[in-house]
């Protein structure tokens, strides 16, 4: 197999691995928020915006997967190397196991909040700034994209 068939396949596989394990992350983080809500609404039908916000948080983890290919999509083509090709499937693990990870915790946080506020608790705000600590670290593997994109 020639060097830069190789460089491609690594970045594909990158790619693939960043895009379904972030998008993972937000499709089971918005999905417990909008299970909380169901069962909260019933009891707060007014708090159904706040319900929505949180349900809504866990959604960045895929954004930053769909972003993270635009970022290292230039490197792509068939004079890569296979320098580049490893670098795009390392930051495509990285970022998609910090965004699946992230995702399903924040929203397990957002779900917690939903049900708080569902139970008649002003926790909005505090839940808010409880849920940016698991995004946070797909945050930091986001960056890290850019540091490795000045390495290829």
């Amino acid at each position: 197999m020639e060097t830069a068939n190789l460089a491609l396949i690594l970045a594909f596989v990158g790619f693939g691995i960043l895009i379904a394990l972030a998008g993972t992350g937000s499709i089971m983080g918005t999905a417990a928020g909008a299970m909380a809500t169901v069962g909260a609404v019933k009891k707060r039908p007014d708090a159904f915006g706040s319900f929505i916000v949180l349900s809504a948080l866990p959604g960045t983890q895929g954004l930053y997967g769909f972003a993270g290919f635009f970022i290292l999509q230039e490197f792509v083509g068939p004079e890569m190397t296979l320098l580049q090709g490893a670098g795009i499937l390392g930051g495509g693990i990285a970022l998609g196991l910090a965004g699946l990870f992230s995702g399903i915790y924040q929203g397990k946080v957002c779900a917690s909040g939903i049900d708080a506020i569902g139970n008649g608790n002003d926790v909005f705000g505090r839940t808010l700034i409880l849920a940016v600590f698991p995004e946070l670290y797909a945050i930091i593997a986001f960056a890290a994209l850019f540091l490795i994109r000045g390495i290829l």
